[in-house]
């Protein structure tokens, strides 16, 4: 194993870790994990700075760890959320190296965005046609995935490309 692949290792760990205990405080509040998505986070940024293949893998990992650890998600969404944070990992990992051009924060905002929606409608599609087969509709699904989620989907756009950048000024990410 190369140090780049240790790093990678090392942060897809970290990435995890933070993606089973953030959750935490945020649950003290009512509610606040399906606001706030503070699981969502880590996986976003694994996928950006380590690639798809531990943006997958950390994606799929939280939440089923943190469901056995804590309880957190709750066993009736949690194939949903492995599916719709796996998603996001990957996507945000291949379109980092795949969004064109030469503007890092473009390049940061495009691959987010576009993870942000892929990981949403696969959980939708997923919840509708398996996982809740029968109770899950377009309003639930629009719901659940933009408003109540608003204002965890503002604190995603504002928190992970400034940190990524300023982890890259700072030498603790190699720049990309």
């Amino acid at each position: 194993m190369n140090s780049r692949q240790t790093k990678q290792l090392v942060i897809g760990a970290l990435c995890v870790a933070l993606g089973v205990v953030l959750p935490q405080a945020f649950h003290m509040i009512p509610n606040a994990g399906s606001v706030f998505l503070p699981m969502h986070i880590p996986v976003l940024i694994c996928g950006l700075v380590c690639g798809w293949q531990y943006g997958l893998l950390v994606g799929l990992l939280t939440p089923a760890l943190s469901s056995m650890l804590t309880g957190m998600p709750p066993a009736a969404i949690l194939p949903g959320m492995v599916c719709e944070l796996g998603t996001y990992g990957l996507v945000t990992g291949l379109l980092i190296r795949c969004v064109p051009g030469r503007n890092r924060i473009v390049r940061l905002y495009g691959s987010l965005v576009c993870a942000m929606i892929a990981g949403r409608v696969v959980s939708g599609v997923l919840n509708a046609l398996i996982f809740r087969a029968g109770e899950y509709g377009m309003q639930m699904w629009l719901t659940a995935s933009f408003v109540t989620a608003l204002p965890g989907i503002v604190i995603q756009l504002l928190l992970i490309p400034g940190l990524i950048v300023a982890l890259e000024k700072a030498g603790v990410l190699p720049r990309k």
